[in-house]
């Protein structure tokens, strides 16, 4: 009978896995063949196989295929740093945002432009890292040894608005920097292109790779770190690669296409309610879904705001803020 349900589970997963993959993919069709120039999908085909140089080819091909594949991989970037930073903290409200880690990247990318003249997203990714990393850091130290999920809250709120405040002062002072910043603080995939993504790919790359591999030891550390040591895992181990990998994905997205609010908590949250709170499934689905959502946010803005566009940060906080305070009434803060 166990075998028979696990059986019975696992294909459940599987299944929703593929639907989740078919989301990806209408997602990527939609990417490339909505905007301001709607183009048919036998045009779009043509472009990517045969261009002609032809406006439909030019819009196709180098400005929303690029613009589709740094949305993919920011997309599950920051589906994979929710889904470890939820297992990390044990704590099924925490993203990069609500946690400070997009404002200590903020922090660190509007100080490298103001005082050190840095304008390629190139060089954002190095000051993403560190001003991501020590944001994490500090919130963890604030929030306590026990990790306690409200107290990270409060911590992450706390660092988050301090270091909201410093970038607000030096862009205030700083009309180049703010010239710079504001467009990048909007998050948004546009104008961004391949160089971007070959500049933070590596750090995309190894964040993933590390997050898809920790799925059994963080399985094993959720039991607790008695039982996790039992099952063979080192919990100080588990817990710093975690927090390596989530800082990677979120200091490289977060430096590619700005900070993108949401896609990091709305994304695991339901795959959770999908697959249970097996870490593998999590991670697998939140990488698949998260960039569903984060092209079809950005399909949404260019539709939307014909003949401009709306950037896809202010869709993804036009549809999160709602989910996060639904999830809050549904959890209760008194079980947080």
């Amino acid at each position: 009978m166990i075998g028979t349900a696990t059986r019975r589970r696992t294909s459940v997963r599987v299944a929703g896995l593929g639907v989740a993959l078919v989301l990806l993919l209408l997602a990527v069709l939609a990417s490339v063949a909505l905007g301001a120039r709607a183009v048919a999908l036998p045009d779009v085909w043509a472009a990517l196989t045969a261009y002609d140089g032809s406006a439909d080819a030019i819009a196709v091909r180098d400005l929303r295929l690029p613009r589709t594949v740094l949305g993919i991989a920011v997309g599950a970037a920051l589906g994979l740093a929710g889904a470890l930073m939820q297992a990390l903290t044990r704590n099924p409200l925490a993203e990069p945002g609500i946690l400070g880690v997009n404002a200590g990247a903020a922090a660190a990318i509007v100080t490298a432009m103001s005082l050190l003249g840095v304008t390629a997203p190139g060089a954002y990714v190095w000051f993403a890292l560190l001003g991501a990393g020590g944001a994490f850091v500090l919130v963890y130290l604030l929030g306590g040894t026990d990790a306690s999920p409200a107290r990270l809250a409060v911590a992450g709120t706390a660092v988050a608005a301090a270091l909201t405040a410093f970038t607000s002062a030096v862009v205030l002072f700083d009309s180049g920097a703010f010239d710079q910043f504001r467009f990048w603080a909007v998050g948004s995939l546009a104008d961004r292109g391949l160089p971007v993504f070959w500049q933070v790919g590596p750090f995309l790359l190894v964040g993933a790779v590390i997050a898809g591999l920790l799925g059994p030891g963080l399985n094993a550390v959720a039991l607790g770190d008695d039982a996790g040591r039992a099952l063979g895992a080192n919990p100080a181990l588990v817990r710093g690669a975690a927090a390596v990998a989530a800082v990677a994905l979120c200091a490289g997205a977060t430096a590619a296409a700005g900070p993108i609010a949401f896609v990091g908590l709305a994304v695991p949250h339901a795959a959770r309610a999908v697959v249970g709170p097996d870490v593998r499934w999590v991670l697998a689905y939140s990488a698949v879904l998260a960039p569903a959502l984060l092209l079809a946010s950005d399909v949404a803005g260019r539709l939307l705001g014909r003949p401009g566009e709306l950037e896809a940060g202010v869709v993804t906080a036009l549809v999160g803020a709602p989910l996060f305070i639904a999830i809050v009434r549904r959890i209760g803060i008194a079980r947080l």
